[in-house]
């Protein structure tokens, strides 16, 4: 009878395991996520934008470098020494202000066979009017003058440096008593008005003309905007850049733009209505640099290549490939494939 009871518990003990096994299976299996029914394509999040038009300005901002007008080295013809230095750098000279003096002693000589030939020439003349001389011999004495005319005209120039235009001294190399060996005695620049020079490229060669008005910012004078214009256009394009050079000229009265200060110069080209798309909407295909968007149709992203325009604020001007009214993919866009399904959860 003992052995019947120990047989029953154990029997009772084994159902008993069996049952709760059973039981954590269909728990385990409760908890499982249901895997998608065959067939049934996972639809892929994005949000959405409808294209339209807008006008859209034709600006294109460009770097340079201000420069003078005009830069002039001031130095002698021959060489000499220089008796005396009338300007330092960072001054202001007049056209025709005498800058330095050059060591006089050849002038004086030449002035003096200038007296002579001129004291010469009108002897010979009353002796001509009279007939006491020959023809050549009046016109051999006129040809000494004027000679030394020239002689000493020139060297006066060479003695008497003077600058000739009005701007700013900006080198000097050589101090009061130094013997001239070259190297230019000062640098003058004119700096009003200033100049840049900016290459644009070929596309724009017809959009820019003389007269046009451009905005010109320097990094060295924040919150000040100038105003100039296109002063010439170069008439060549560079090979190798693909650009033309238009020479802008800025009145610059109050001295504030100097040479060498980097600047950004905003060319305006008009204003063109457009059809305009939020910048997250342009995917960018590896490998190749083409651009493209996603225009979504009854659920399906259809890949499309773009041909873009300016870049303002968050948004693209498109030139090609997207008509107004289009539904573009946005945000999410990065993921997409060609005939991808979609599903909008945000339509701007």
């Amino acid at each position: 009878m003992n052995r019947s009871i120990k047989i029953s518990l154990l029997a009772a003990a084994v159902l008993a395991v069996a049952c709760q096994g059973n039981q954590k299976k269909e728990e385990g299996a409760a908890a499982a996520p249901q895997a998608p029914a065959a067939g049934v394509e996972q639809l892929i999040r994005v949000s959405a934008d409808t294209a339209r038009t807008m006008d859209v300005a034709q600006t294109e901002v460009y770097t340079s470098t201000v420069q003078a007008y005009a830069v002039n080295n001031i130095a002698p013809l021959s060489g000499g020494r220089i008796r005396k230095i009338n300007v330092e750098v960072g001054s202001f000279v007049g056209r025709g202000q005498v800058l330095a003096v050059m060591d006089d002693a050849q002038l004086a000589q030449t002035q003096l066979k200038l007296v002579n030939d001129s004291t010469e020439l009108e002897r010979l003349r009353a002796l001509y009017r009279e007939g006491g001389v020959s023809q050549s011999d009046f016109e051999a004495a006129e040809m000494a003058f004027n000679v030394s005319r020239k002689s000493y005209e020139n060297l006066v120039e060479n003695t008497y440096l003077r600058s000739p235009i009005s701007g700013v001294v900006s080198a000097r190399n050589y101090d009061r008593g130094d013997l001239y060996a070259g190297q230019p005695i000062f640098v003058v620049q004119q700096i009003t008005p200033v100049k840049l020079l900016v290459g644009i490229s070929e596309t724009d060669y017809t959009q820019v003309h003389v007269g046009d008005e451009v905005s010109i910012t320097a990094d060295a004078l924040p919150g000040r905007t100038f105003t100039g214009k296109v002063a010439r256009i170069h008439p060549t394009v560079d090979p190798a850049t693909r650009t033309f050079t238009a020479e802008v000229q800025v009145p610059n009265a109050d001295r504030t733009l100097r040479p060498g200060m980097f600047a950004r110069v905003k060319v305006e080209f008009g204003v063109n209505h457009s059809v305009v798309l939020p910048d997250v909407a342009v995917v960018k295909q590896q490998g190749s640099g083409q651009r493209f968007v996603f225009i979504l149709e009854n659920g399906t992203a259809r890949s499309v290549a773009v041909t873009l325009g300016r870049h303002f604020d968050t948004y693209y001007e498109i030139l090609e490939g997207v008509s107004e009214g289009d539904l573009v993919a946005t945000r999410g866009s990065s993921g997409l494939k060609n005939g991808a399904r979609v599903e909008i959860v945000e339509n701007n």
